[in-house]
């Protein structure tokens, strides 16, 4: 099944990036239940896939968890994924990550690692900002103290629309010469500069009917070019700010000020030091602790939930037993979660992600001869998305002979994919 869209993790060096990377792919061989069991079953996490290109930037699979199909019609026991895995109705399904190299400011001149870095994110749907919220690293990632981390959402964005900005208006002289002597619409002249970035014609007409523009491109001056700039960046690139380091101290603060200055913004507080922390004691038998979740449940919080047992958990050393204690107190109880799985699913709400069941029969939901499972395979598509665009996101080429929907009904090419609506799929191969 194919893996895209693609999520870009960008933020300055020391931000918290790659641990936030590892917290959203790293899966622990075992995990257990959110709330105390007399006996606690043990159940298998979704297997990990991680997926490494040999040079930077670095890619990997993470895990979106969605509400599966499977749950509508009570067949949970016989949901069995190709790809991530399925508990009880809530599914995770992988979607593909893009980790890229630190930036600074002044990238989009050749500071740091430069445009080549910037030159990755075109690649990305979406982008996953992971600021410091501690204030504890200047902006080129230095250890300081009383950093103010709401200037780095200001310049990261800034760098982005500044490098698009001065890939076109060098060329903006000849851009409109050639416009007016075709006489070309403005969608197709600025899809023609901005297709390097993954844009498409659809997507540049959007965010030109954002600005309602009245001047004929021909005469727009250096700051209608900024406000396109501006526009289609936030359309091409739209972002959730991961705040992380919420475990720190002095984070809180910070996260009010941000919260208050980006209320129209996704904002997600999290900690990916400590999601990483919980699931790796969860993994070794210390804990029992489902990720995204806002509880963590140590042998003997289960001893004196009335289990003598403890749930088989292992003993914690005072140290452990310390710091498990305070990301309870600093993080779950405050926030409700780690907020590690929260940023996935924003970045998929920003995208308006609609999970699709490509199913061989739409009576069984089963796939070819295999009847003991069902939902074997599940695509992310975007919103407004047709059965025919999904048909060919997923079949290519092949000729499509007519399509299927649940009871065997036909459905056209042209119906909108929704959650609940048109969602479980039979692509029937043929001339029609």
């Amino acid at each position: 099944m194919p893996r895209d869209p693609l999520i870009g993790i960008v933020g300055k060096p020391s931000a918290g990036k790659s641990t936030t990377l590892n917290s959203l792919t790293d899966a622990s061989s075992k995990v257990g239940a959110s709330s105390p069991q007399p006996e606690p079953m043990r159940v298998p996490k979704p297997p990990l896939i991680l997926e490494f290109t040999t040079i930077d930037p670095q890619r990997a699979i993470g895990y979106l968890q969605i509400d599966c199909a499977c749950k509508r019609f009570d067949l949970q026991d016989k949901c069995k994924p190709n790809y991530g895995g399925c508990i009880d109705g809530r599914r995770s399904v992988p979607i593909e990550l893009l980790d890229v190299a630190g930036l600074v400011p002044g990238a989009h001149e050749g500071k740091g690692l430069g445009n080549k870095f910037l030159d990755d994110l075109r690649h990305a749907d979406a982008l996953m900002h992971v600021v410091d919220a501690s204030g504890k690293t200047n902006a080129e990632g230095e250890n300081t103290r009383g950093y103010d981390p709401s200037q780095d959402i200001a310049w990261l964005r800034g760098e982005i629309v500044a490098w698009i900005k001065g890939n076109l208006y060098e060329r903006w002289g000849s851009i409109k010469r050639r416009h007016v002597a075709i006489k070309a619409s403005p969608v197709d002249t600025l899809q023609n500069q901005f297709s390097g970035y993954g844009s498409t014609s659809s997507l540049v007409a959007r965010t030109l009917d954002k600005l309602a523009l009245k001047e004929p491109l021909e005469a727009w001056s250096e700051e209608t070019v900024d406000r396109v700039v501006s526009a289609f960046t936030d359309e091409k690139f739209p972002t959730v700010i991961a705040l992380n380091k919420i475990d720190d101290a002095d984070a809180y603060t910070n996260l009010m000020k941000i919260t208050k200055m980006y209320k129209d913004s996704p904002v997600v507080p999290c900690s990916a030091k400590a999601e990483l922390f919980l699931r790796k004691m969860a993994k070794q038998g210390y804990v029992q602790y489902t990720e995204g979740s806002d509880s963590v449940w140590t042998r003997q919080d289960l001893i004196d939930d009335g289990d003598p047992e403890g749930g088989g958990l292992k003993e914690l050393d005072e140290k452990n037993q310390e710091l498990i204690d305070e990301y309870k107190d600093m993080i779950l109880y405050r926030y409700g979660s780690t907020g590690v799985v929260q940023i996935l699913t924003r970045a998929a709400d920003v995208l308006g992600l609609v999970p699709v069941f490509p199913v061989r029969s739409t009576a069984t939901f089963g796939s070819g001869s295999d009847t003991r499972s069902v939902f074997r395979d599940c695509v992310l598509v975007k919103r407004n998305s047709t059965v025919g665009e999904v048909g060919r996101k997923i079949m290519g080429d092949a000729p499509l002979a007519y399509v299927e929907g649940v009871g065997g009904t036909r459905v056209s090419e042209d119906d909108i994919v929704s959650v609940g609506k048109h969602d479980i799929l039979s692509f029937k191969i043929g001339r029609a």
